[in-house]
């Protein structure tokens, strides 16, 4: 596994450490006729993140599915985005925002937390993607080049004999080199290097820019909306929404709004998905389809990665399979799946998204839990308390250079 590059000092240090690597060679172990710098790294990055001539279609950029604009998330309110050779295949997942990713961990079946009870097994975390199956940021950063969904390149090979011909050519051998192409491998390696030190860049994916922050520390204050708002989502009787989205100060650094972990739902089936008119197909998150390894573990069937809900305000569409297109009502489907599930589930069956031998492992802690008939944990003013403290999470304009 390669280092975390951001345990360096710096991402210049760390890819001076890594090029000088003995062997076994580390992916970034590859020394490249110029040590670029990390602004260097970054600003290339940048460009390809939004170079479209890497696709097989030669319209879609990383940049299509993950907007600046839209914190490095889906641009439209569409369940999934469409990709592929020809621009018009349909993804089985809704898109994720890219920000605040920079503290995943490695994929792991027993995570073990070095604060508190290290003897605490919190079960499946880490990795990236909705299955947790890209195991670090430079096998995120190259999936979207290789999906048949999105950039829908067959190979390596298919990416880099794009390179020469992308209007970035030119600052890719400023940057490494002027024989950068001649050798594929290191092409490849570049390419995403490139990608990944972009992908985390403070500035751009976790700036910190928030309300919130800015009342972490000290310089705003809350609304009494938005402070019950906040109160219900830590209360553990209520929302419970911190349970799974931490939001204080940790260790000194300011939360991601995810522990990272993997959990089962339940969320309505989605029928806008063109993949659920089979009704044969069946995401089971951690244990298929788009991931492989851990497809006969049934206690893992129906999980999926905890998104963090920094900039949750921004978005169009809710959970893994974007079924819900309000905040609101993605608020409300915690208070009322198993307190009034006939509000939930259109189709009048309960986890209709998820086989019967299954639903053992959806989650039951608050809000969740309640019998049928009985009243929701959250009163629908106590919903818009604490939609209301959400959008206070939302990042402010990067400002102008």
């Amino acid at each position: 596994m390669p280092l975390p590059i951001r345990r360096c000092l710096s991402l210049a240090a760390c890819v001076l450490a890594l090029t000088a690597a003995a062997k076994p060679e580390p992916f970034y172990a590859t020394t490249f006729e110029r040590r670029p710098s990390a602004l260097e790294l970054t600003e290339l990055g940048r460009a390809l993140f939004a170079d479209s001539s890497l696709s097989a279609s030669g319209r879609m950029s990383c940049a299509s599915c993950h907007d600046p604009a839209h914190a490095y998330g889906p641009p439209n309110g569409l369940a999934v985005q469409l990709g592929g050779r020809d621009g018009r295949q349909p993804g089985l997942r809704a898109v994720p925002s890219l920000m605040y990713r920079q503290t995943t961990p490695p994929f792991a079946e027993h995570f073990h937390d070095n604060d508190g009870d290290d003897g605490l097994d919190q079960g499946p975390t880490g990795g990236f993607a909705w299955d947790g199956r890209a195991a670090s940021a430079h096998e995120q950063a190259e999936a979207p080049l290789l999906s048949p969904f999105e950039m829908a390149n067959t190979d390596r090979s298919a990416v880099v004999r794009r390179l020469p011909l992308s209007p970035n050519a030119q600052k890719l051998r400023d940057v490494f080199g002027p024989h950068v192409f001649d050798d594929p491998e290191r092409a490849w390696r570049g390419l995403v290097l490139a990608l990944e030190v972009f992908q985390q860049s403070p500035q751009d994916f976790y700036p910190y820019r928030s309300r919130y922050d800015a009342y972490l520390r000290g310089q705003a204050k809350l609304s009494p909306q938005e402070e019950r708002g906040l109160k219900l989502f830590v209360d553990p009787a209520k929302g419970n929404c911190a349970a799974c989205h931490p939001s204080g100060i940790k260790r000194g650094a300011f939360p991601q709004f995810t522990d990272m972990g993997l959990i089962g739902l339940g969320v309505p089936r989605n029928p806008a998905i063109p993949a659920n008119g089979d009704p044969r197909h069946v995401d089971l998150g951690l244990c298929g389809p788009l991931r492989t390894d851990l497809k006969e573990r049934a206690e893992y069937c129906g999980l999926f990665k905890t998104p963090s809900l920094r900039n949750v305000a921004t978005r169009q569409v809710f959970f893994h399979n974007g079924v819900m297109h309000r905040l609101e009502d993605a608020v409300r489907f915690y208070a009322l799946r198993d307190s009034q599930p006939a509000r939930v589930y259109p189709r009048g069956r309960k986890f209709d998204d998820l086989p019967a031998r299954y639903q053992r492992n959806v989650n039951q802690e608050p809000p969740f839990g309640r019998p049928a008939g009985s009243r929701p944990m959250l009163s629908e003013a106590e919903i818009a308390d604490v939609v209301s403290f959400l959008k206070t999470l939302t990042d402010e304009k990067k400002p102008a250079p």
